[in-house]
């Protein structure tokens, strides 16, 4: 029996992160693959991991622990996080871990873990794995689990593919940055069933991540896809997170698009496939996305931010689509779940059959102005809060996630971040001078 206390701050609301070895370590990994067994109940658990540096370390001490209980573990391999989802949902495992963190600096580490239930897939948030993590666990079973190798790439290639008509798709001028990340894994799956000259900068598997961040909104991130769209005249181009669950959208002058308007222009394709259904959306995205779901004929689903509300939110609503301002897109195609992969192919076929500029629908679908995101390291952010809350009290509130309140030309959102100590500030107006007026408002007021 191994005696060790396992840092509590690495477990988050939605998945487990820490800074690799000195707060998330080979130790911790170990009792989180025995609490794991015990929490989940699972008896056939599939485990993938990202490429970073700590992953493979962090892989066998994690498998020690879950085998230690006599469970197998089936080994994916270094794959992006969708196949770990696919993985689960398409076979007859009924745990699944992937030791990634996402879109964190490459000193970190983490887990993102699920469990097969009666009604489909549910997500284990790290938070309530804590409990069970510390508990002294028994390292003597009757027998030891087995790790076995499995291969996924088959069937995965066949569903995110299936999901798409790519007889549908034109040639057209990509350019892919999977920033040295795990999108790398499956790029030269799925170059040769495209058409079109598409180009992959920073393909190469690297933990270090040395040519741009892991996180595609980091500054300087988007530089070199950018740089490479305009000196190839590309259509677009795509910029992938560290595991590939998130994938951003540039046109074809090297800017980004805003998320919430890559929701929107696959929402309209998916309600021409499933009129009428659900799409989900998180309550800091532009008050566009709501309008022009019901406009046309769908019914929008309003949810907590995080990719997990989303997911659940879909579930509940029959949502067939959800996505978020962070770039995660979710597909009730896609067992509910986050596919950087399915959104690409989507996206190809939508511009082959548009023929307009990517920026051309971005401006259709833009009708407001809305900053970007602000932070603010505040002491008593629940002051800040309670403060605002009372000094807008004339507009429309909620309290779904932090404060929101709407007015007839503005709304803004004030929330607790759940993954950094900060809060954050989300705006959008009618027009630019309006919004720049509300933003230093509203900035003056919770620096005060």
């Amino acid at each position: 029996m191994r005696s060790f206390m396992v840092n509590p701050s690495i477990f988050k609301s939605y998945d487990i992160r820490g800074i690799y070895p000195s707060e998330l370590n080979e130790d911790a990994a170990y009792k989180i693959g025995q609490a794991f067994v015990n929490y989940s109940k699972a008896k056939k658990i599939v485990v993938g991991r990202d490429v970073r540096i700590s992953s493979p370390a962090l892989f066998e001490a994690l498998v020690k622990g879950i085998t230690s209980q006599g469970i197998d573990v089936y080994d994916i391999g270094q794959v992006p996080v969708e196949c770990l989802y696919f993985s689960i949902g398409r076979y007859e495992y009924d745990g699944a871990i992937m030791i990634t963190a996402s879109h964190n600096p490459k000193e970190y580490n983490g887990m993102k873990m699920m469990r097969k239930t009666v009604d489909g897939i549910a997500v284990i948030r790290g938070k309530d794995l804590l409990e069970a993590v510390n508990k002294d666990i028994s390292d003597e079973v009757s027998a030891k689990g087995k790790i076995k190798k499995a291969d996924v790439w088959p069937d995965f290639l066949d569903h995110i593919f299936s999901l798409i008509d790519v007889e549908k798709i034109k040639p057209l001028k990509v350019v892919i940055d999977t920033g040295n990340g795990a999108g790398g894994t499956v790029i030269p799956h799925i170059l040769p069933k495209l058409p079109g000259r598409i180009s992959v900068i920073n393909l190469e598997l690297d933990g270090n991540f040395p040519n741009r961040p892991p996180n595609p909104l980091a500054e300087g991130a988007s530089k070199g896809v950018s740089q490479a769209i305009k000196e190839q005249k590309a259509d677009m181009g795509f910029m992938f997170d560290g595991d590939a669950d998130r994938v951003f959208l540039v046109d074809e002058n090297g800017d980004f698009v805003k998320a919430d308007v890559t929701l929107l222009i696959l929402a309209k394709y998916f309600l021409n496939k499933y009129p009428g259904a659900g799409i989900a959306y998180n309550l800091i995205c532009s008050k566009a996305v709501p309008e022009f779901v019901k406009k046309w004929g769908g019914v929008p689903i309003r949810t907590k931010v995080g990719f997990v509300n989303v997911r659940e939110a879909m579930i509940e609503n029959n949502g067939v689509l959800g996505g978020e301002l962070s770039a995660h897109y979710c597909f009730k195609d896609h067992f509910y779940f986050d596919s950087g992969f399915a959104a690409l192919l989507t996206l190809l076929q939508i511009f082959s059959q548009t023929g307009k500029k990517v920026s051309e629908i971005v401006a259709e679908l833009s009708p407001y102005a809305k900053a970007s995101e602000v932070n603010f390291q505040i002491e008593d952010k629940e002051a800040v809060i309670n403060k605002i809350q009372k000094e807008y009290s004339d507009g429309r509130q909620d309290f779904l996630d932090g404060l929101t309140v709407e007015y007839k030309d503005w709304w803004f959102n004030l929330r607790l971040s759940q993954t950094e100590p900060v809060l954050r500030l989300t705006i959008e107006a009618d027009s630019q001078g309006l919004l720049e007026q509300k933003v230093k408002e509203l900035a003056d007021l919770i620096n005060e």
